[in-house]
């Protein structure tokens, strides 16, 4: 890490006035403290993150210095070497700062493959901990275990069921998939007979006497009844009356239990979420148009991928998917976390899937949804991006993910972003040129507050490059204002976008730039120092004021911030009544 970058780091703790998820800090004047073995922990098993010895954040994170930063080196690399399994290796650094030195160690994230990470003196149950917020949570009995179980394949979907046989499927279904496997994968089972089939694929393997015994992932797929077996494998819908699920004169406006096979239960769901939908009105193209509250596919991506990626181990058997309605919202929560390579940041992204029930997904790709051609799932790592992009298309914000490793929830916002009031709004502003996906982003802002290079781009669908360019117009416009920088950069909906501004009170830059110019030739950056105003708002006006031919580059026309511009003759007539930007 570089002097500079350590400086932007404090910076930005210091506008937010905390640490943060990813940087811990500690004043380390009596030596390491006891909470770093946490803290190592957490931050190897979540996202890895930054400790910084050697400021103060009760003083606003005044840099107060080690009286031997050397010594203390020495004892990090060491507690991580020899405290921590499996060993850490973090890169160790003093640096000068403020008239002090302080010390900085980059611990990076494991491996799934390697965690937990754990502090052997407390062992790996009450020593493994993730970073949750600005603290370290330590980790229950089920989270290890599920963690544990992520460093392979799981297989709990191609385990005996115990009693279950071929009479415990259903016979269409069983038939239906045996021609459709001939069919669609001749290579692997065209020259089968029907038991040898059901074993490739995993419906059938070897019970504890070497005979053909139902798999937990055929059951599931194909079962009569599944929960027969396994009571507590179903779906529970919940409808509530008000945002917090709370006390009110109707406790439940729908409760339903949904059960059968993983195909008949995504098909009833569907249904009772239908059954308890409203059509809202959105704003589409010159007119408005009557919806439901959720896009079909994303319920359908949603409901199937709770399904399908559930912890079907036997501590996770007594739970079910759950999916709670409100006024507000609709949540489909599932047992297990994520797993493999995907995280909350990747999902979505084209090529990266993983799949925790892989013989159950395999065998769900040629079942269809009862009633229909198309299959339960697609095993093709599209089904968040299909979600993402039905959620766009009709102008509702992008969903939450709230990933608890031992619990995975997908929250739908019940609303559009681009309702008639908002498009009013926006068309308040008076501002020309934005592009569809600014529009979406600055709906946004107004309903959530803050937003970042990864929400923009759920939230509209363009490339990080767009976003980033998108994003750094908007301040130029002075509609946002950019918190931070590099990766910690957030944005946030400026003075400009205030219910009272009216057109009259917006910002015409152009007489200030001009008066501050005045006879002189300057730069970019002092013209930022003269006015007050962002560099990218001076940019932006520069720009304008060159087409407009009030002002003139002198000598080079580099991009450099240090490109002096001067008044031309037509800008030294320039009144401020003579212009109109429409």
């Amino acid at each position: 890490m570089l002097d500079a970058e350590l400086a932007e780091i404090v910076d930005n703790l210091r506008a937010i006035g905390a640490d943060i998820a990813d940087v811990e800090v500690k004043k380390a004047q009596g030596g390491l403290p006891k909470s770093l073995r946490a803290t190592l922990s957490g931050f190897a098993n979540t996202r890895g993150g930054m400790i910084v010895l050697g400021l103060d954040e009760t003083r606003g994170f005044a840099a107060t210095g080690l009286p031997d930063p050397a010594r203390l080196a020495a004892d990090l690399g060491c507690m991580c070497a020899e405290d921590m399994e499996p060993p850490l290796r973090p890169l160790i650094k003093i640096h000068d700062f403020e008239g002090a030195q302080v010390l900085v160690a980059e611990v990076p994230e494991l491996d799934p493959a390697q965690k937990p990470c754990y502090s052997r003196g407390a062992g790996i149950t009450k020593g493994s901990y993730v970073r949750v917020g600005d603290g370290d949570r330590r980790l229950s009995a089920y989270e290890v275990q599920m963690m544990l179980s992520a460093r392979g394949q799981p297989r709990e979907d191609e385990q005996p069921v115990h009693g279950a046989s071929l009479d415990h499927l259903d016979a269409v279904g069983v038939d239906a998939l045996i021609a459709r496997l001939r069919i669609s994968r001749p290579y692997a089972f065209q020259d089968l007979d029907r038991l040898a089939v059901l074993r490739r694929a995993k419906v059938l393997v070897s019970g504890d006497g070497g005979d053909d015994v139902v798999s937990l992932g055929g059951l599931l797929a194909l079962g009569r009844y599944p929960q027969e077996h396994f009571p507590q494998l179903v779906v529970t819908f919940v409808h509530y009356p008000t945002e917090t699920g709370g006390r009110s004169t109707e406790r439940f406006l729908d409760n339903v239990t949904l059960e059968g096979p993983v195909p008949v239960m995504v098909r009833d769901t569907l249904a009772v979420v239908r059954r308890n939908m409203s059509r809202r009105a959105v704003i589409a193209g010159a007119g408005r148009q009557d919806v439901w509250e959720y896009p079909e596919t994303a319920l359908r991506e949603v409901i199937v991928n709770a399904l399908v990626h559930r912890d079907l181990s036997s501590g996770a058997r007594g739970t079910q998917v759950q999916v709670e309605m409100y006024p507000d919202r609709l949540v489909v929560r599932n047992p297990g976390g994520l797993f493999g390579p995907v995280t909350v940041d990747s999902l979505g992204e084209e090529g990266i899937s993983s799949a925790r029930n892989a013989a159950l997904i395999k065998i769900l790709e040629d079942i269809p949804l009862p009633g229909e051609t198309r299959t339960v799932c697609e095993n093709r790592g599209s089904g968040i991006r299909a979600m993402l992009d039905s959620l766009l298309a009709a102008g509702m914000s992008p969903p939450d993910f709230d990933d608890r490793i031992s619990s995975f929830a997908v929250v739908l916002p019940n609303h559009t972003l681009l309702s008639e009031e908002a498009v009013g709004w926006i068309s308040g502003l008076e501002e020309k040129g934005l592009t569809d996906s600014q529009c979406i982003a600055l709906a946004l802002l107004r309903q959530d507050g803050l937003l970042d290079n990864r929400a923009y781009r759920d939230a509209t669908g363009v490339d990080s490059r767009v976003a980033t360019s998108e994003l750094q117009d908007l301040v130029a416009r002075e509609l946002v204002t950019q918190i931070g920088s590099r990766r910690w950069a957030r944005y946030e909906l400026s003075w400009r976008t205030a219910p009272a501004k009216s057109r009259s009170a917006r910002a015409d830059r152009r007489p200030e730039l001009l008066l501050a110019l005045g006879s002189r030739a300057l730069s970019r950056s002092e013209l930022v120092t003269r006015t007050g105003l962002g560099d990218q708002a001076i940019l932006r006006w520069l720009k304008i004021m060159r087409e407009e031919g009030l002002v003139e580059i002198v000598g080079s026309s580099s991009r450099s911030r240090h490109v002096r511009y001067r008044r031309t003759r037509q800008g030294q007539l320039f009144r401020p009544e003579d212009t109109d930007r429409d």
